[in-house]
């Protein structure tokens, strides 16, 4: 299984932290966001990742070429524009090519969420993608079938509803930043340059199986405001 870093954002809500560095690099007890995630992903067996970059990309470079790229295959997708995260993907996808399932992550996210067992269920439901979900509150959410299905989205503040497959009793499960995808879902890739993966997996699921993977929110955190970085500091161990 391949991985690929999602770390272009500017990281606006972490201001000013983020004003000389980007997201990516923002430390948490002197170790950055980005080392967290990359050891994690070699733990869990990743020799091959891909990182895409834009806001102040050329730090996270040489962050990279600085630790010897960590002893694995490491290589960036540069973004002359920020393509929102489904089109990231695209731009990268000539660096993903193969037949290798690939583990998509936020480079803000910090969990206890066991890799190898997300990839499991992946393929034992050989679905196109796999999402990792939980119950926890927040405004925007994936709307699932009583088979976990993905069926559509919805947002709970704008009260905005899209729905792919229309069913009945649907449950709303916030996206947990962290998903495994098939090459397949490349197919569906739009002709846009500048999309979400909200767009890329509403389309989809219209023809693919797209399944929830229900984990628990305990160990599970967002680095989106300064704020989070204390609560992770009292509350995770590296």
């Amino acid at each position: 299984m391949k991985a690929m870093i999602l770390a272009a954002g500017e990281g606006r809500r972490l201001r000013p932290i983020t004003n000389t560095r980007p997201k990516a690099l923002v430390e948490i007890k002197g170790v950055s966001l980005l080392e967290i995630l990359i050891l994690k992903l070699i733990k869990a067996g990743i020799s091959e990742l891909v990182i895409n970059t834009f806001y102040l990309g050329d730090q996270i470079e040489d962050f990279i070429l600085k630790n010897n790229s960590f002893g694995i295959k490491i290589q960036l997708s540069k973004e002359d524009v920020l393509l929102d995260t489904g089109g990231g993907i695209k731009n990268a996808a000539p660096l993903l090519q193969g037949n290798e399932d690939i583990l998509i992550h936020n480079v803000d996210i910090i969990s206890e969420l066991d890799f190898n067992e997300l990839q499991i269920q992946h393929r034992q439901n050989k679905s196109i993608a796999t999402l990792a979900v939980s119950k926890r509150a927040g405004s925007r959410y994936f709307l699932f079938n009583r088979e976990n299905e993905l069926c559509g989205w919805t947002n709970s503040t704008t009260k905005e509803v899209r729905i792919s497959k229309d069913e009945r009793d649907l449950s709303q499960n916030a996206f947990s930043g962290i998903q495994i995808i098939s090459p397949k879902l490349f197919d569906y890739l739009p002709d846009a340059r500048i999309f979400s993966l909200v767009d890329l997996y509403l389309e989809a699921c219209k023809h693919e199986k797209i399944k929830a993977f229900h984990h628990d929110e305990n160990g599970w955190y967002d680095v989106g405001k300064i704020k989070d970085i204390d609560l992770i500091k009292r509350n995770v161990q590296f």
